[in-house]
């Protein structure tokens, strides 16, 4: 850091990509990363929503579906 500057100024000066650079970097430092076992048992979570809202979203599309084609064929 230049001597007699303060940070915020010597941020300032910089390319605005290496100051965004280097701001991101001081938040990634401040991040609490999860355990494997936590990442787990999240991605578990995760992938089981996912896998039931497909299959509700589905029902319902098929449902519809049915419905539609009983409206169209009367």
């Amino acid at each position: 850091m230049a001597k007699g500057k303060t940070e915020s100024a010597v941020s300032q000066s910089l390319n605005p990509v290496t100051r965004y650079l280097r701001e991101t970097r001081a938040e990634l430092k401040k991040v609490t990363w999860p355990t494997r076992e936590e990442w787990l048992r999240l991605s578990g979570i995760v992938l089981v929503v996912t896998v039931a809202m497909a299959i509700i979203l589905g029902l319902a599309d098929a449902i519809g579906s049915q419905i539609v084609q009983l409206l169209l064929n009367i």
